[in-house]
């Protein structure tokens, strides 16, 4: 089953953190340059902090398409909040996460900014080795861990967590000690650890991210800053934090199947594969990539999908323009073969579908299948022996390109 992992923004999951009870900076989110320009006022200091809300990480080393470079910014005025909104609102930011194509901005986060003499990473996480929560934490915070560990791997403190027991008083302070915490920071970082651990467990994520977790100049410990991600298969128990969910930040090819209940992950090939269980959808693009060509996406219907499924993926198949060539590859166990057929000839006539597509269906009600597609009086590839129809899907996808770089329009009539 394909993992959909829910991510929220910052300023969501710093509201989290704070029905927790964890000291964070005082801020608020906006939607609009004034808004932003009222928030900065109320918040009444002069050092004040706009962070992009964007589900990517490298914000600060990132740049909008507006010109604008960094999704980070430290500012003076309310005037200069408002200004700066005005750059990152509507536009896309990009970085190192997004890609060239970048993430679209819709609100920004106005915070206090925070006098900070120490910068320290947090992060509670699933780990499959241990079968439950491990925490792993660094002196080194403000920076990617992945570096540090690479770099630096004696700076990482790592504790697995025993799900029945919790985290204890004598096991939050022995972290915060090898950190480098001493005196009342020792205090307020186990308090946090217990109160991020706390809602770990009680909202169903599969991670809680601080980075920076930070002590001020005053010597107290809060969360500068917060990356918080649930498991998917909870969203039952936990609709209220689902609700929080942002689709402009994902690929609306991927919402769109969700909805459907369809395994979609998007890739960069020209051949759009629909295919019943992911160990078959996976051969299927191997044996594309054998052939010369590249697979357009994964998409698994599952085993007891209905012809209104297989026709939205269709839809969601054929959406991207880089598609030139369609592969069905269907092995029916569970799924009934005429099932698929139903679903592809709607899908045929309704979308008027003018690529080439070639079907590959075996198992159970193959000819009830066959006969469905025969007498449909559409035109398809049908081929009974996969790497033949992974070959033949290959050669039409690059006949399409072909013409596609050289102006020429080329339609296969189905």
């Amino acid at each position: 089953m394909q993992s959909r992992n829910l991510s929220i923004h910052e300023y969501l999951s710093m509201g989290l953190l704070e029905k927790y009870g964890v000291n964070i900076p005082k801020g608020a989110v906006a939607k609009s340059p004034e808004e932003a320009y009222q928030v900065a006022k109320n918040l009444g200091v002069e050092d004040l902090v706009v962070k992009a809300q964007v589900l990517a990480g490298g914000r600060g080393k990132g740049h909008f398409d507006s010109g604008l470079k960094g999704g980070v910014k430290v500012v003076f005025s309310p005037e200069e909040v408002r200004d700066l909104a005005k750059g990152m609102i509507g536009s896309k930011l990009i970085t190192k996460q997004t890609g060239s194509a970048g993430r679209i901005c819709n609100s920004v986060y106005v915070v206090e900014r925070k006098w900070i003499r120490r910068e320290f990473y947090f992060a509670i996480t699933m780990d499959r080795t241990v079968q439950g929560p491990v925490i792993i934490a660094s002196s080194q915070g403000g920076m990617d861990i992945e570096q540090v560990a690479h770099e630096n791997p004696e700076a990482i403190v790592t504790l697995p967590v025993d799900i029945n027991k919790g985290l204890s008083q004598a096991d939050a302070e022995k972290v915060a000690v090898q950190l480098g915490f001493a005196g009342k920071g020792v205090t307020q970082a186990a308090d946090i650890f217990q109160k991020l651990y706390k809602m770990f467990i009680e909202k169903d994520c599969n991670l809680v991210e601080i980075n920076p977790l930070a002590e001020l100049s005053t010597g107290d410990v809060i969360c500068m800053d917060a990356k918080v991600g649930f498991d998917d298969n909870a969203d039952f128990r936990q609709q209220d934090v689902f609700e929080l969910r942002d689709t402009t930040q994902e690929d609306q090819r991927e919402v769109a199947a969700a909805k459907y209940h369809l395994n979609y992950i998007g890739l960069n090939g020209s051949i759009g594969c629909l295919v019943n269980g992911a160990g078959l959808a996976m051969a299927t693009m191997d044996i594309i990539k054998l052939h010369g060509g590249d697979p357009a996406n994964f998409l698994d219907v599952g085993g007891s999908a209905t012809a209104k499924q297989v026709t939205e993926a269709f839809k969601i198949i054929s959406s991207d323009p880089a598609v030139t060539a369609i592969l069905v590859n269907i092995f029916g166990g569970i799924m009934r073969c005429d099932i698929i057929a139903e679903g592809i000839i709607t899908a045929v006539n309704q979308l008027g579908l003018k690529i080439p597509l070639v079907v590959r269906l075996q198992g159970t009600e193959v000819e009830a299948a066959k006969k469905l597609i025969a007498q449909s009086g559409l035109r398809m590839y049908s081929v009974d022996d996969l790497d033949q129809a992974a070959k033949i899907g290959v050669s039409l996808s690059k006949i399409v390109e072909l013409a596609k770089h050289n102006g020429i329009k080329v339609s296969f009539e189905q």
